[in-house]
């Protein structure tokens, strides 16, 4: 068929930024939900050049799921999406499948055609069941009640920023092609910031950061990272539910990209044994009418007492939460203490060991930087547990609780113990997620060797919950 005869939406980059930065304002702003509602609503009915909305949404796990309704179905029936869940990985049983998705309409996306198909917006959707209530597995919609209610009780905003490194392969599905080769072949080897003007891994961050930029992501530098092949592409901070929502585009834009270069980009932590690997280093702050409540010109650091406070809080829960922020087998490798591992639950402004960094900043910048997480986290879950932890967990009555050399976990059966007992992630996630999150993290341990060795062993990629394909799992 001629693509004469199709008028589809395609928008030039430029238009795609100034779209998606009011878009973004918007949100920011906390422009109520009806005004956002209508405004799309109209704007849909209006533009005959779009032919379809793609509905996101992440499962217990943080892996990406998306659907493609028809434009005109959506617009009548928005408020009643059904599908089905027991095919989502840590949703419903079989026989109490039905879920709706709600549609959170301010976290609204104009895409590059060459890269998400002409015609397309995207929308982040809100898990609901069937009583109508926001569904209890649904991390993204617990992480969104719990931010709104501190901005209504205390007037707080919560605020992150992620520095997400990942490594760049040869070959399409390089992953799932694992189990074949028993190894990844790199791209480049030029080290760090370090690449010559299009080779691969330039082509593949310009091209990237490129999307990023047009999708309102408001970048700050890219470059490779310590490792061959390694990249990591910054963006500025925002309020906490779309910095996670970011987390998520980042992720699905790098692999978009690399698969139309005819390579891989692969977010598992460590997956090649004897180099750097991979971290989400996410830095978090908490803010009042404006005003950054971790910043103090006399503290200790500059980090303000309450700020303090909620670093002792995130040390106190480190390994309650380890399984959270390093939520895979193959995570475990990357807190190998030889690669500048933050595997120390300790706070420092210098040591890139601790698990809490406390970075250069100043009234507009200061922050907490948590170090220990995986790329490969679900990022609610990851922004829920830190904020939760710092704000409303407990302190622990240890003696120099900053400086005491405590670690985290070295394996995922650790992790999965201090998980199983922690009194804190019953509070935090309720008895029936948290026994379906442990469920999942052991059934994927379970098919992995105990031990992890010096080899990066094919199961751990195989059955890695951002590579796993539901044929695997179905041989057992």
């Amino acid at each position: 068929m001629s693509s004469e005869l199709r008028n589809f939406l395609s928008l030039s980059y430029d238009e795609l930024e100034q779209l998606n930065l009011e878009a973004k304002d918007q949100r920011k702003n906390r422009v109520a939900p009806h005004k956002i509602q209508e405004e799309r609503i109209k704007y849909l009915s209006d533009e005959k050049r779009i032919k379809a909305v793609t509905l996101l949404f992440s499962d217990l796990e943080g892996r990406l799921h998306m659907l493609d309704y028809d434009k005109k179905f959506l617009i009548k029936s928005w408020d009643n999406l059904t599908f089905d869940g027991s095919s989502i990985r840590g949703f419903t049983a079989q026989k109490e499948s039905d879920l709706r998705l709600g549609i959170d309409w301010a976290a609204f996306y104009w895409a590059p055609a060459d890269f998400f198909g002409s015609g397309k917006v995207l929308v982040f959707g809100e898990v609901i069941d069937k009583g109508g209530t926001p569904y209890g597995a649904d991390i993204r919609g617990m992480l969104k009640g719990y931010a709104e209610s501190l901005n209504k009780k205390e007037g707080y905003t919560l605020n992150a920023a992620n520095e997400i490194e990942g490594f760049l392969f040869r070959g399409v599905d390089a992953e799932q092609h694992y189990h074949e080769t028993g190894t990844f072949e790199y791209v480049n080897t030029g080290g760090y910031y370090h690449s010559l003007p299009g080779d691969p891994l330039r082509s593949f961050i310009d091209t990237a950061a490129e999307v990023q930029r047009a999708m309102g992501f408001q970048n700050e530098k890219d470059h490779p990272e310590v490792a061959p092949s390694q990249f990591e592409i910054n963006y500025g901070y925002g309020e906490v539910v779309a910095a996670a929502d970011q987390i998520q585009l980042y992720k699905l834009i790098c692999r978009e990209v690399a698969t139309k270069l005819g390579m891989t980009a692969s977010f598992l932590p460590k997956p090649v044994v004897g180099v750097n690997g991979t971290g989400m280093h996410t830095n978090v702050s908490v803010t009042k009418g404006g005003k950054n409540l971790f910043w103090d010109p006399k503290g200790e650091d500059k980090l303000s007492k309450f700020g303090w406070s909620f670093v002792d809080r995130v040390l106190t829960h480190g390994n309650d939460t380890c399984l959270l922020l390093n939520a895979s087998v193959n995570a475990y490798r990357r807190l190998d203490p030889h690669f500048e591992a933050p595997n120390q639950i300790m706070a420092s402004a210098v040591d890139r060991g601790s698990m809490v960094r406390i970075p250069i900043g100043n009234d507009k910048s200061m922050r907490v930087e948590v170090r220990s997480v995986g790329p490969d986290a679900n990022p609610y879950m990851v922004m829920f547990s830190i904020f939760k932890a710092g704000l409303d967990g407990e302190i622990a009555k240890i003696k120099n609780l900053r400086q005491a050399k405590r670690y985290l976990p070295d394996n995922i059966y650790t992790a999965m113990d201090d998980f199983r007992n922690s009194d804190w992630i019953t509070t935090l996630l309720g008895e029936d997620v948290k026994g379906r999150y442990l469920d999942l993290k052991q059934a994927s341990a379970d098919r992995c060797p105990r031990l992890l060795g010096t080899r990066v062993k094919a199961e751990e990629v195989q059955y890695h919950h951002e590579v796993y394909n539901q044929y695997l799992w179905n041989q057992f």
